[in-house]
């Protein structure tokens, strides 16, 4: 059970981090193909609320920081919980 937990938290990682490294790629805030829509489709749900609260820093956005920080904080508290 941590195990697949612990996978679910890091795919997310993994998927905010692939999108911080397109969106330098590729500056088009709309998905263009697969991927994109793929990334943008399973991280928008963790990011658009977070940006939501956040007030805007201009050109910067830091919702992937902060979604980061929570992420981890989620699987840790949820780590001893469950006894992990």
């Amino acid at each position: 059970m941590l195990v697949a937990l612990g996978l679910i938290f890091r795919v997310g990682e993994l998927a905010i981090l692939a999108r911080v490294l397109y969106s330098w790629l590729d500056p088009d805030p709309y998905p263009s193909n697969e991927i994109k829509r793929l990334l943008w489709a399973v991280t928008d749900p963790i990011l658009e609320p977070i940006r939501r609260m956040m007030p805007p820093l201009g050109m910067l956005d830091l919702s992937p920081v902060v979604a980061l920080v929570v992420l981890q904080a989620m699987y840790s508290v949820l780590r001893s919980l469950l006894g992990g």
